[in-house]
């Protein structure tokens, strides 16, 4: 090892190489020596050199005293421990070898180990060292991988070597250091006492040694011995660190735009249904004060992230200050809503009355509207362009009017499903539903493309199911988008009376309405004119394109190219974006696990969040397979590629699984408990490899439709006590 070429990467492989640089440098590394790469380090395990043989002979006996000493022959290949990739635990390594025979047929299995499961063979180098009976070992990264925090350390430690860490085999007690080894928690709670200040202190100043060395954090592994010496057994860059926003990063979450858009939404939808809602909250917020005016102007309230929409939670107050106490020291938004009082003054009492005559505007321009099929181009084009603008509108004054006005105690969704069960108690089927009672498009959400299925059961209507026999099939088997394309525009039924707030939201569903149907009928015409292709990929154009598309007929240079979005998990109730737009989700304050302590809850490892299917690594393989299994074993690391998540029972964030998953960008949780009993093969689940829940996604669509239920029964408890006044608000 103190031979210069042992340095060099090409010659003596890269784990071998980092030792030889470690030492030089004074670092505590084994004494050892390197079978190198070459055209004759095959025959030197055998007896085809015996030049060679004579050569790694004497090397083993100067080592191993004369084979009374135990050694530990590694794997040592340039294509490991590498700045792009560890490869860990996929070449080969064997410990506690005595004898010469032993010796040789522990090169051998070495070399062997080079040739991969697809047919390649890797260089391969050998490094031989001392066998080190470990009172403590483990894994420490110089940076948290986890977090991505490179002013945080993350020391795993077991007892005896880092083997059984690094294997998956035990978890290992978890420190979390600062830079100079002060400790900030541990995992579990009440660790063994494997580690104490000083050797903590030791190991973060072994990291930072490392650090200078190499130029950057390190995956260590690392041994104290019986004597309490510490020594460094491997050095290897850090291959995948999480995504960490950057300082300052707005908090995002779904929650306040997810009843409205509740699903993941192709790019003209975005354009359609995001740009305007954003336009419009960014008006109210500027008349009520409660932001800078420069702030509003210069990011979104609302963005789509990955299909999904998702709005600025400080800006819309759903969470606090990040500092109370500056937050009310601060004069600034004090003279800002002082100047704006005056205006939501005069605005509370004049809003019902703009409402009312916004909505009778939208009545009067949707009655007046003819049926898509019957519309010009020009026509049709500047149709769409007055729904954009007037959502802006609608979105605006519904959210003053949920700001300013008193909450309403009869809601459009509530008189949905009023209409809902009458008519179809009286028999009307669910194509003709919309036709008969516009009134239910407040149950359902927009879609381009999407089937629009109205509830099957309102649930709070004694004999509506018997009233639907032999009726028509309902929406959970009908498909009504061909009777909407085809429908004629016609003013609304008469309505109950709604508050000003309420007219408006089902004044915004109807509008969105229309503009599915126009956009349909252009994506019908652009068929028949050539260059669409299919009338489903409309979606995939952007609003500016889509216009240039139906007014000139000319399309995107790539848009024969563009697919459609892959189904993403949804959205974490709160996040910030990293670079290149990664979510990563808010972590709870606490150890890092899931808030309220889930049944699904273990510790996230690699961070991102997946839907995806339940498989255990056997059987036939799902399109979007989590593998759910007991331990990290590196012998699944050939699994990995084309998984959506991992999820383990069992392992250590520094395991060479975790290691792996991390590498492959594969959000990763492990010490979820009993997850192999509780997570079957074919089960839907969300992984959050960030905050480490993992959810069975029937469950959880049964919770929101509980919840929605037992709202939906509350509104109607209300209407039936006569809480809901009548009249017409246009």
């Amino acid at each position: 090892m103190s031979d210069p070429r042992a340095a060099r990467i090409p010659f003596a492989g890269s784990k071998a190489a980092n030792l030889a640089r470690a030492a030089l440098a004074g670092l505590p590394v084994l004494p050892g020596f390197v079978v190198p790469y070459g055209d004759r380090s095959g025959a030197w395990a055998g007896a085809g050199d015996l030049e060679g043989l004579e050569g790694l002979r004497r090397a083993w006996q100067e080592l191993s005293a004369d084979g009374t000493r135990p050694l530990v022959v590694r794997s040592s290949s340039p294509q490991e421990d590498t700045q792009e990739s560890s490869l860990a635990g996929q070449f080969a390594s064997v410990l506690d070898v005595q004898g010469w025979h032993e010796f040789r047929a522990a090169v051998r299995t070495v070399l062997d180990s080079a040739h991969r499961p697809d047919g390649t063979v890797a260089p391969m180098a050998v490094l031989v060292q001392p066998m080190l009976s470990a009172r403590v070992g483990g894994v420490m990264f110089g940076a948290d991988p986890v977090e991505g925090r490179t002013d945080r350390m993350l020391v795993s430690a077991v007892r005896g070597g880092p083997d059984s860490l690094v294997s998956g085999e035990q978890p290992g007690t978890n420190y979390w250091l600062s830079r100079w080894g002060r400790l900030l928690r541990t995992e579990p709670d009440a660790p063994e006492g494997l580690l104490g200040a000083d050797g903590l202190r030791r190991l973060a100043r072994l990291a930072r040694q490392a650090s200078g060395v190499f130029g950057g954090p390190q995956d260590i592994e690392f041994g104290f011995d019986a004597s309490g010496r510490l020594w460094l057994f491997q050095s290897r860059p850090i291959t995948a660190m999480a995504a960490r926003p950057a300082r300052g990063a707005r908090l995002l979450g779904p929650g306040p735009v997810a009843e409205t858009l509740p699903d993941q939404l192709e790019p003209l939808e975005e354009d359609l249904w995001v740009a305007p809602m954003a336009r419009g909250l960014t008006a109210a917020l500027d008349i009520g004060g409660t932001a800078p005016r420069r702030q509003l102007r210069s990011v979104p309230v609302v963005t789509a992230v990955g299909g999904r929409a998702a709005a600025d939670l400080r800006l819309l107050g759903a969470v606090p200050p990040r500092n109370r106490w500056l937050a009310l020291l601060n004069p600034a938004p004090g003279a800002r809503r002082l100047a704006a009082a005056w205006r939501v003054g005069r605005l509370t009492a004049a809003l019902p009355g703009l409402a009312v005559d916004l909505v009778a505007d939208v009545d009067r321009r949707l009655a007046e509207t003819p049926s898509a099929d019957r519309l010009t181009r020009p026509d049709l084009v500047s149709t769409l362009r007055w729904t954009r603008t007037v959502l802006v509108s609608l979105h605006a004054q519904e959210a003053l009017a949920g700001a300013l006005l008193p909450e309403p105690r009869a809601t459009a969704a509530g008189t949905a499903l009023a209409a809902l069960a009458e008519s179809r108690a009286l028999g009307v089927p669910d194509d003709r539903m919309v036709a008969a009672q516009p009134v239910v498009l407040a149950l359902v959400a927009p879609g381009l493309s999407r089937e629009l299925r109205l509830p099957a059961d309102p649930g709070h209507t004694e004999g509506a199911a018997a009233a639907r026999q032999g009726a028509a099939p309902t929406a959970a088997d009908t498909d009504t988008r061909a009777t909407l394309d085809t429908l004629p525009a016609a003013s609304p039924p008469p309505l109950p009376s709604l508050p000003p707030r309420e007219a408006l939201r089902l004044r915004i569903r109807w509008v969105q309405e229309l503009q599915v149907r126009l956009v349909r009928e252009a994506a019908r015409r652009l068929v028949v004119r050539g260059g669409l292709g299919e009338a489903s990929k409309v979606g995939l154009l952007r609003w500016r394109e889509f216009v240039e598309a139906l007014e000139h007929g000319r399309f995107p240079g790539d848009f024969k190219e563009r697919l459609p979005r892959a189904v993403s998990a949804p959205l974490p109730d709160a996040f910030r974006l990293a670079e290149g737009g990664t979510v990563v989700a808010e972590r709870p304050v606490g150890k890092g696990k899931s808030k309220g302590g889930s049944e699904g809850a273990g510790q996230g490892v690699s961070g991102g969040r997946v839907a995806g299917t339940a498989w255990d690594g056997t059987g036939t393989r799902p399109a979007d397979p989590v593998l759910v299994v007991r331990t990290l074993d590196p012998a699944l690391a050939p699994l990995l590629p084309g998984l959506a998540g991992l999820v383990a029972q069992t392992g250590s964030p520094l395991s060479h699984l975790a290691v792996l998953a991390r590498e492959f960008g594969l959000p990763t949780v492990v010490g979820a408990t009993d997850a192999v009993r509780r997570f079957p093969t074919g089960s839907r689940l969300t992984v959050d490899g960030t905050t480490g829940d993992v959810h069975v996604r029937e469950k959880e669509e049964q919770e929101q439709q509980r919840e929605q239920q037992e709202r939906q029964d509350q509104r109607e408890a209300q209407q039936s006590v006569g809480q809901a006044p009548q009249g017409d608000p246009r």
